[in-house]
């Protein structure tokens, strides 16, 4: 595992992580799609408090998995791995 230290802009944040150099362009790529997001529900709906925004978009990533794990009736490779990404950055 090589570690790299990479900077995240998010909602107008900026986040500095460590992460598995491995992991660089997948998570380049959530932040850009989280952003769009962020983004889309902000010009559909009007809201402008970031954290009203962020809720939403969180809250639909979880639904769109637990729908994904319903269709396949377990919990797929994609979800495990970003779990485990996830609780590797909050240590």
């Amino acid at each position: 595992m090589q570690n790299l230290h990479i900077k995240l802009k998010i909602s107008d944040r900026e986040y500095s992580l460590r992460i598995d150099s491995k992991d660089e362009q997948l998570l380049r790529k959530a932040a850009k799609l989280l952003n769009n997001q962020l983004k889309e529900k902000k010009e559909k709906f009007g809201i402008r408090d970031k954290q009203d925004l962020m809720a939403m978009v969180a809250f639909d990533g979880v639904v769109n998995s637990l729908k994904s794990v319903e269709k396949n009736g377990k919990v797929s490779e994609h979800i495990l791995t970003l779990e485990k990404m996830i609780a590797a950055h909050l240590e």
